[in-house]
């Protein structure tokens, strides 16, 4: 399909106001395009996978949308510049031109692809199903393969690869497993591949359950050994009772600090004693805070805390009751 697709070029400054006004005059799916790096801060926030390498920012920007008409209206293309006009008089606009191209549909939801290639964890080594990688480059490797689709994870945040460090440590054959969060299904194929029994997976987006089902598959996992639902474990019975209870001996759960917490009061129940409980997802600045969580589980007690960056990952382990 062609797009008439227009730009306006302005600042980096006034770009946030400039699409805050297109959509305030009916215009969907505004584009920004600047070279503003993203800051430790933004990335911290949004958990970004991977960040491509950009040019000098200039303080320019390119605030751009797409009609499938051929013209704009003239009385909305009147009112767009009518508010680059009020704009301008709080905020340096830059040049405010408004240009007008044809341009072919995009396909959005692949254009990321280019920027995630093959790493390795260790003796994991992660590719992306549609990438290729040659025999010397695999030599010595497991090589598990994602396509994340529109779910999260990669594998490449230091929160997804701590958790791998700890499976690879804690993982035996045979054993169940039970991945809270999980995604593109990254930590529950990494736990099968290395001798896990069965995973059972859990997470709130149905994107993230089909991602899985496909990955588990791409990487021919045999369907009966992974089971995915999607519900919030720590508050829906229904979810907790089809987990099943006293019966994993690993839970891993790479999500964020803000919900480990409520999750470590309650996922000793799903837990075998002696099982260990995998954390990540924790920003270094709430590691005391989830560790007190922990704690306070009088089932639960720490056993090691390790780092990448500004990330920390918390394994703890169900307490054995003693015998009567």
């Amino acid at each position: 399909m062609k797009w008439t697709k227009y730009t306006i070029t302005t600042t980096t400054e006034a770009s946030d106001l400039i699409a805050q006004m297109l959509m305030e005059n009916g215009i969907q799916g505004v584009e920004v395009e600047d070279n503003v790096p993203l800051t430790e801060a933004d990335k911290k926030r949004m958990f970004v996978d991977i960040v491509p390498d950009l040019p000098i920012d200039e303080g320019v920007a390119f605030v751009n949308f797409y009609i499938e008409e051929e013209e704009l209206p003239q009385e909305t293309l009147d009112a767009i510049r009518e508010g680059i006009e009020e704009t301008a008089i709080f905020v340096n606009v830059g040049e405010a031109s408004i240009k007008k191209s044809e341009t072919e549909d995009k396909d959005w939801m692949n254009n990321w692809k280019e920027f995630f290639k093959p790493f390795t964890v260790d003796d994991l080594m992660i590719k992306p199903t549609w990438e290729t990688v040659s025999e010397e480059e695999s030599a010595g490797k497991v090589v598990i393969e994602i396509d994340p689709g529109i779910a999260f994870g990669t594998g490449k945040h230091e929160t997804t690869q701590l958790c791998m460090k700890q499976l690879k440590k804690y993982v035996q054959p045979g054993m169940d497993v039970l991945d809270v969060g999980c995604g593109s299904g990254i930590l529950s194929i990494v736990a099968l591949t290395l001798g896990a029994k069965y995973v059972v997976g859990t997470d709130l987006d149905e994107n993230a359950v089909c991602a899985t089902k496909e990955n588990c598959e791409v990487n021919h996992l045999s369907e009966d050994a992974f089971t995915l639902y999607m519900g919030n474990i720590i508050d829906d019975k229904e979810i907790q009772d089809a987990v099943g209870y006293e019966r994993y001996d690993i839970v891993v759960a790479n999500i964020l600090a803000d919900v480990i917490c409520p999750l470590s009061g309650v996922i000793t129940q799903h837990m075998k004693e002696g099982a260990y409980y995998i954390t990540s997802g924790i920003i270094n600045t709430k590691e005391e805070e989830v560790k007190a969580a922990i704690a306070a589980n009088p089932e639960l007690e720490i056993v090691e805390t390790i780092y990448q960056g500004d990330w920390v990952s918390v394994t703890a382990k169900k307490r054995k009751h003693p015998k009567k």
